[in-house]
């Protein structure tokens, strides 16, 4: 791989530069345990080497001064190099952190494509870069510039996609970037880094370093820095949240969720069940939009376990880079103890679970597995129907009625996401009205790249894709103008 080049090198300033500091980072593979990489681990003075070139690019370089047509241009020179390199990055994400290679080819690198077009067209058809108001107080030119410096910090289980949902905003923006990638997944950022080398953008605009977590918060702090945003744990989002709050400073959440899949009596239960095989186990689990709680009246509820059990058995798990592969390992040793220790805890308080359990799966030695595990007759209250897993464990929560899905769906400190399953649309629209989360998809129906994502409650601060996504890169400034200013005067 490439990427191989760089070991022990940043990516600031738009050269592969030796770190100031002597630290590194391995990378070790959830599937054979092995170390199969070290990156350098920034300092603080490679941090702030980073920051002072995003701001010479944003303060003094071209970038926030080009026209909005001239960044949707690179970034489609970007796009088609992300597209012709897309099975490299997609080997890349299944080798440093198990999402199965299947699944890398679309969710990994297929969708950050989409998300690329989604977002120059957004930018060139839609959006309100500059607008003039008129009315009976006074005439305003209202105009949308880039916010300065953002630091995105992303996660290990979904590396390209959440980072593209926020560099291509940001940078469409006029903003310049540094971007601090997942310490269990940084391999796919320098091949990112090599992509936006070769598509020739400015330098300093895009900086990628790797580095812990105190580094981390540094790069959040930092007084370079105008911007923030943060997928990640509701934990960690909450403690950045406060210091950004301290200096004033945006930010922007995307954090856990424990979302709900309610299958209404008259749903087509074979197609349900079929559908949660991605939208509740896709990435082995490690997603968090994917509905964990399936909520299903009592009079259905036997078929509906049964229905799910089987399903459960029918997917292959083992090698990640094994296109058959569904279910690969977790990420980390960590994350597998962390889903081990809520099975134990569902076999505590639910019993013995209907598919899966404690153990490795049969035939898989070495690997951080755990077992797909299915609990049926779960209390919504229970600890695994309330706290984020992030493993392939479903817990099957019984209803009386539709106002008791509605109401237990909702007891939930998290609201990112849901799915309403029903044979009647507009019945599945108006309780998928009642919940309170940010997104829901009815039957399964993808919402795209053109709406708005984010949670409520517990699951984030914002919102990322759609014209909204643009929002939090920009600043609004209003220019008070005569009445006879012309509307063809407005770029």
């Amino acid at each position: 791989m490439s990427w191989q080049k760089h070991e022990g090198t940043l990516f600031i300033d738009g050269t592969w530069q030796k770190p100031e500091g002597g630290g590194r980072i391995g990378v070790i593979s959830p599937f054979t345990e092995q170390e199969i990489a070290v990156v350098a681990s920034a300092s603080r003075a490679d941090i702030d080497k980073a920051v002072a070139a995003a701001r010479r690019a944003y303060d003094q370089g071209p970038w926030p001064r080009l026209s909005v047509e001239e960044r949707i241009e690179a970034i489609k020179r970007l796009r088609a190099v992300f597209e012709r390199r897309k099975e490299d990055m997609a080997q890349v994400i299944t080798a440093e952190m198990g999402c199965p290679i299947t699944q890398s080819r679309s969710i990994q690198t297929t969708v950050p494509l989409m998300m690329f077009d989604e977002q120059c067209q957004i930018a060139a058809e839609s959006y309100p870069w500059t607008e003039l108001r008129r009315s009976a107080s006074g005439n305003a030119l209202v105009r949308r510039y880039g916010k300065g410096v953002a630091a995105l910090i992303t996660p290990w289980n979904a590396p390209m996609m959440t980072t593209v949902q926020k560099l291509g905003p940001a940078l469409l923006a006029g903003c310049t970037v540094v971007l601090k990638p997942a310490s269990l997944a940084p391999l796919s950022a320098y091949i990112l880094a090599e992509m936006i080398e070769e598509a020739g953008l400015p330098e300093g605009v895009v900086n990628v370093v790797t580095c812990d977590r105190v580094e981390a918060e540094y790069l959040v702090l930092h007084p370079g820095v105008d911007k923030v945003t943060f997928t990640g744990s509701t934990g960690a989002g909450r403690h950045l949240a406060a210091k950004c709050g301290g200096l004033l400073r945006p930010i922007t959440l995307e954090l856990g969720g424990k979302s709900a899949g309610i299958i209404l009596d008259d749903a087509d239960i074979p197609a349900a069940v079929e559908a949660m095989r991605l939208l509740s186990f896709r990435n082995s689990g490690q997603i968090c939009t994917l509905k964990t709680r399936v909520l299903v009246s009592t009079t259905r509820e036997a078929e509906v376990v049964e229905a799910l059990a089987d399903m459960i058995r029918s997917m292959p798990i083992g090698d990640p880079g094994d296109a058959a592969t569904h279910i690969g390992p977790m990420v980390s040793e960590k994350q597998q103890q962390s889903v081990t220790g809520y099975i134990e805890a569902g076999i505590a308080q639910t019993g013995a679970p209907v598919v899966g359990g404690l153990g490795r799966p049969e035939g898989l030695n070495h690997g951080w597995f755990v077992r797909p595990t299915l609990f049926a007759g779960v209390d919504q209250n229970d600890r695994i129907a309330q706290e984020e897993i992030f493993g392939p464990v479903l817990s099957v929560i019984a209803y009386d009625n539709e106002d008791d899905a509605v109401a237990i769906a909702n007891n939930s400190v998290f609201g990112l996401s849901g799915s309403v399953f029903s044979g009647d649309t507009e019945r599945a629209i108006a309780v998928a009205e009642r919940v309170r989360t940010g997104v829901l998809e009815v039957n399964g129906a993808p919402f795209g790249f053109h709406a708005p994502f984010g949670g409520v409650k517990q699951s984030g601060i914002g919102r990322e894709s759609g014209w909204e996504g643009f929002e939090p890169y920009v600043e609004l400034q209003s220019i008070g103008v005569p009445k006879d200013y012309a509307t063809s005067q407005v770029a």
